[in-house]
């Protein structure tokens, strides 16, 4: 790595590109000016340092773009889906990159937004792309702060995501439905599927549920998946109602690692040709029965929208808006690493109210905890 050193400006040039390296106010500055030019470079310094000045003695936040900001999300940012997020940020770049954080807001992002919709890009896609945009925005103004103690960002921009009327809205399953389409699914999917409607679990964590994530007792069990196998990376609670207990009693034994598989190995997703296929033959049979084509919700039937139904089913059997959250694997706050007896009986409760048999057994339970190491009971 190649140096060149501006000892009298306290720039020190690093493959071609010049960086600061300078104490100011007893504290060591490095970072990069991003020019090759040593007058730009000094220019540069010379901001920065009355920005400093300006912050230490009057309390003036500096000025930083959003390009500095989305640099810094991705550096420190840890979640899955941090791919997705910087092909997003890439195409927003152009638009309000150099501007001042102060500066982005719906306004600006205007121009993005419609370049686009002219392209032929969904709005449901140009929200996902926002919301990464609102997130940068709430983490400057809430949680990150300089070596003055301020924020980066005064206050976060109400940046709203325009709704999408393409948009697949959620479709609950009624009973009849539920059992037309089940008969039509392959056996790992039906297994699948009915203990997801009874569940509320995400398609990626029924496919990755492990027999080492389970909770054993005298006469029940239950799951905790890690958090970092989670969407909101808390610890989830998998509350077995009887008919869930049922399909993993079914399912146990019959693979070393994970509850479901097929032809011995884990299956990876539900949403599959296995499922478009077995809701083709279910609208088909809709049809029949009724004489009338199948609703169109019904016809297109996601694997997600078990999820919504258990969750409505959960509404409609009078279940607390609390109950249904923990249930649902909702970020609540109230559930910590443990959980009482008193607590879990309640939820197990809850999650019976939508068996079909309807069945009131409810087992014994104990404390369970969960730590970084693992669940313990």
């Amino acid at each position: 790595m190649a140096k060149k050193r501006n000892r009298s400006s306290g720039l020190v040039q690093i493959n071609g590109i010049w960086h600061v390296d300078k104490r100011v106010r007893g504290r060591r500055l490095c970072e990069s000016t991003g020019t090759s030019n040593l007058k730009e470079a000094e220019t540069y310094l010379v901001r920065r340092l009355e920005e400093i000045r300006q912050a230490a003695v009057y309390g003036v936040r500096p000025s930083r773009t959003f390009r500095e900001a989305a640099t810094k999300y991705l550096n420190e940012a840890q979640k899955r889906s941090l791919d997705r997020d910087a092909r997003a940020l890439k195409a927003i770049e152009p638009f309000i990159g150099q501007l001042p954080l102060c500066q982005v807001h719906v306004g600006t992002l205007r121009g993005f937004i419609e370049a686009r919709l002219s392209s032929g890009i969904k709005q449901g896609t140009i929200n996902r792309d926002l919301a990464v945009v609102r997130r940068i925005l709430n983490l400057a103004a809430r949680s990150w702060r300089d070596e003055h103690g301020m924020t980066w960002l005064e206050s976060a921009p109400l940046i709203e995501l325009p709704q999408d009327e393409k948009q697949r809205r959620p479709y609950p399953l009624s009973w009849d439905e539920q059992r037309l389409l089940f008969q039509e699914l392959p056996p790992h999917l039906e297994r699948m599927a009915l203990f997801k409607v009874n569940t509320g679990l995400r398609e990626g964590e029924v496919c990755g549920l492990r027999w080492d994530w389970e909770v054993s007792f005298d006469d029940t069990s239950m799951f905790v998946i890690p958090s970092q196998f989670v969407k909101n990376k808390d610890d989830r609670l998998v509350v077995l109602n009887d008919v869930a207990r049922s399909v993993v009693e079914e399912m146990r034994g019959q693979h070393p690692t994970h509850v479901f598989h097929y032809r011995g190995r884990p299956v990876t997703r539900m949403m599959n040709s296995g499922w478009k296929s077995a809701r083709r033959r279910a609208a088909a049979a809709c049809r029949q029965n009724t004489g009338e084509a199948a609703p169109f919700g019904f016809a297109r039937i996601r694997v997600h929208d078990l999820k919504h139904t258990f969750g409505r089913r959960l509404r409609a059997a009078g279940v607390s808006f609390e109950d249904r959250q923990d249930l649902l694997g909702h970020r609540s706050g109230r559930v910590t690493t443990h959980y009482s007896t008193a607590e879990i009986g309640s939820l197990v409760e809850a999650a019976n109210k939508v068996c079909r048999p309807n069945s009131r057994k409810t087992p014994e339970l104990v404390l369970v905890r969960v730590s970084q190491g693992g669940v313990s009971a």
